[in-house]
């Protein structure tokens, strides 16, 4: 059963070692997802020109889905702009040219800011999934900026609900236990020990049916297996909105999570419903892919 990746960074052509990083092409990955049962991936954007990323701009993107159309998909980004009259139409021109989404949303303002306010709204109207990564302060690390306890993501799913949003990274993921940190540092680092019941993530998936969940990185990977009872039931219970996915950049990169998600089905903790349903099948239906 072939998994479909919904998160990864590549390059048209591979970005040299500097110091710690280093970008496949799309064309070196293809045997690592071979070896990995992937058999197609969603590339994130990191917009047009202003992002410091050596890697994976809309027109990249567009230029490696182009050449390999079987193993890739793209979602599109808008850098920051206070024009914010143009973000409509900016979309549309590229979900005309083939992006399934908007991702990965990392532009570091809190989710109340006015620019989101106008990509959410357009979003919704152009179904164009938003696929962010979540930071616990503006200034501080990257990504879009919420408080502990995420109010400001729900006031979001409340006013969007046409908007699927799909959540992502440790300062989202590790409000899955009801213990989820309050300071900056912490709520930046993946969760471990026992889920404690009560947690926002959870309480957000049951009362708003428009949140989605991006399952890459160690991120994630600690969310379901740092308790595999808890990770078990959240992943039966919300088989519908859970997608696989790695977030990798390069060749030299894996992640536990999808050997996992294979044992536990094997073992027959996950059901093949579930199973199937995360690993290819939410992607074919949602995305089209």
């Amino acid at each position: 059963m072939s998994k479909i990746d919904l998160h990864v960074h590549l390059s048209y052509e591979s970005v040299p070692k500097s110091k710690d990083l280093f970008v496949s092409s799309y064309e070196e990955m293809l045997p690592h997802f071979k070896e990995l049962d992937i058999k197609k991936a969603v590339l994130m954007s990191s917009g047009d020109s202003n992002s410091p990323l050596p890697m994976g701009t809309n027109s990249e993107n567009l230029k490696i889905v182009k050449a390999d159309p079987v193993h890739y998909a793209w979602m599109c980004n808008l850098d920051y702009t206070e024009d914010y009259d143009t973000i409509y139409e900016r979309l549309c021109e590229l979900k005309k040219d083939g992006a399934i989404g908007i991702g990965e949303l990392m532009i570091n303002k809190k989710l109340n800011h006015p620019f989101f306010a106008k990509l959410f709204e357009a979003a919704g109207k152009l179904s164009l999934p938003v696929l962010f990564h979540m930071s616990p302060e503006e200034n501080y690390s990257y990504g879009v900026v919420d408080e502990p306890g995420l109010p400001l993501l729900e006031e979001c799913l409340q006013k969007y609900p046409d908007t699927m949003f799909i959540g992502h990274s440790q300062t989202f993921w590790i409000e899955i236990s009801k213990d989820a940190p309050k300071l900056k540092e912490e709520r930046n680092q993946w969760g471990k020990g026992p889920v404690i019941e009560g947690g926002r993530v959870p309480y957000l998936f049951d009362n708003y049916p428009n949140l989605y969940g991006d399952l890459s990185a160690n991120s994630a990977g600690c969310a379901m297996m740092r308790d595999p009872e808890f990770g078990l039931g959240f992943l039966e219970k919300n088989a519908d909105r859970l997608f696989f996915a790695t977030d990798m950049v390069n060749t030299d990169m894996v992640f536990p999570l999808g050997a996992w998600l294979d044992e536990k089905h094997k073992e027959g903790a996950l059901s093949t419903e579930t199973y199937e349903k995360i690993c290819y099948k939410n992607a074919e239906r949602i995305f089209n892919i």
